[in-house]
């Protein structure tokens, strides 16, 4: 039973009287008072003082409530999980996490480590896949609200056939659309590199939306910079959603909307956290004290930058990525798997050495009490990985809106 005071509390306007008046006139408790103010049920003795006060009946007072029933959250499974930036960013909306499969031991401990109550599945998804998924995820056809996750890019050796998902088998892909044609789920959210787009000439990402498609979908896509949804970095990722056909009348998603302001490395290095970190050879530290921030190469003495490049001092474009200096007022270039890499280097603005885990993690939006296991170079690859959680999060939230018209 819910109860709930407002009819007192008008009443005590009525009478010109306040909260305090009446404590001391009925000779009530500060707890009593402190009970009601929370409309939580008092004793039935401290009911009758208050009537006989106020000269009124038990109905004057107290309003007897229904409680309103807990709207459950919506379900998602993730497929590739990672180090868990999209799955965090979808549990940020309001979705309960009832599965992870993830093949990678140390990204698998880094999930366990920061969700014990998430099912983590450390497993090639190939054997998971050809199970019945309904069983093993204890589903009904059609229950799942979300299936979430980016399986990496390959090549189709059938694609451009049109054999449906046959033309799929042998890549990771695959899986992933057996998980919607057995589980058929209500939306999914595919997420990819944007070089999808124009991987085998368009061939791979025409041979995926046909399958979605034929497994029963209508799609939306879209290229979305992560330092538009508050993420502090330069990264674009192809988001595709999927809408089950049955549902397409009744849920309207829309992408998000860029924020108006977006992040820089101001924002989120001066105050990150100290972790552990690979630091440069003291020779490509000596280079960088020269190059200052935002700079690249062609900001420190010729001689020295042809030194350092050898063969490719020679290759053509700006090879703007080497001996890459980042700036304080700009955001992260996309964060990588690998603290140092000649021609995409990051380099700290304020000191001569790569990004630490931790101020990658930021780079990421990760929290800072989001852990990562495993040695330091596969700290460093599960974050880069990883995808950003702020451009998860404002995904998923739209994501969960579209379902409530369910």
């Amino acid at each position: 039973m819910a109860v709930c005071y407002n009819n007192l509390w008008k009443l005590l306007i009525d009478r010109n009287m306040n909260k305090t008046d009446l404590k001391e006139a009925a000779g009530i408790s500060f707890n009593v008072m402190a009970r009601m103010g929370k409309n939580e049920t008092i004793s039935f003795d401290s009911i009758e003082k208050i009537c006989l006060v106020l000269d009124c009946d038990i109905g004057d007072i107290i309003e007897i409530v229904k409680p309103q029933k807990e709207l459950k959250k919506p379900k998602t499974i993730e497929l590739f999980a990672g180090a868990g930036g999209l799955a965090l960013g979808i549990e940020r909306a309001g979705f309960d996490t009832i599965g992870l499969i993830e093949f990678d031991k140390d990204a698998s401990d880094t999930l366990r480590a920061n969700r014990p109550e998430w099912r983590v599945i450390n497993d090639d998804i190939a054997n998971i896949s050809c199970q019945d998924l309904k069983e093993y995820f204890n589903l009904q056809k059609g229950e799942l609200d979300l299936l979430s996750g980016g399986a990496p890019c390959q090549s189709f050796s059938y694609a451009g056939k049109r054999l449906g998902l046959e033309d799929a088998r042998g890549t990771l892909f695959y899986h992933y659309a057996k998980f919607l044609e057995q589980l058929q789920p209500k939306m999914f959210l595919f997420e990819n590199v944007r070089g999808l787009l124009t991987h085998d000439k368009g061939r791979t990402y025409k041979t995926i939306t046909d399958i979605f498609e034929s497994t029963g979908y209508t799609i939306q896509k879209k290229v979305l910079n992560a330092w538009d949804y508050g993420v502090a970095q330069k990264r674009e990722r192809l988001i595709t959603i999927g809408i089950r056909n049955d549902l397409v009348d009744r849920i309207h998603f829309e992408f998000p909307k860029p924020h108006e302001y977006k992040p820089v490395l101001r924002d989120i290095l001066l105050d990150c956290p100290k972790s552990e970190g690979t630091p440069y050879s003291e020779y490509k530290r000596k280079i960088f004290e020269l190059v200052p921030p935002g700079g690249y190469w062609r900001d420190i003495p010729e001689d020295i930058a042809k030194e350092y490049m050898k063969s490719c001092w020679y290759m053509e474009g700006g090879r703007t990525g080497i001996l890459r200096r980042l700036s304080l007022d700009e955001p992260s270039l996309a964060v990588l798997t690998s603290p140092s890499q000649k021609q995409t280097d990051r380099c700290h603005p304020l000191e001569a050495r790569p990004f630490t885990i931790r101020e990658n993690a930021r780079c990421q939006s990760f929290p800072d009490e989001w852990v990562f296991k495993g040695s330091i170079g596969s700290q460093y690859k599960q974050v880069g990985n990883a995808v950003p959680v702020n451009l998860a999060y404002d995904i998923a939230k739209e994501i969960k809106k579209a379902l409530e018209e369910v």
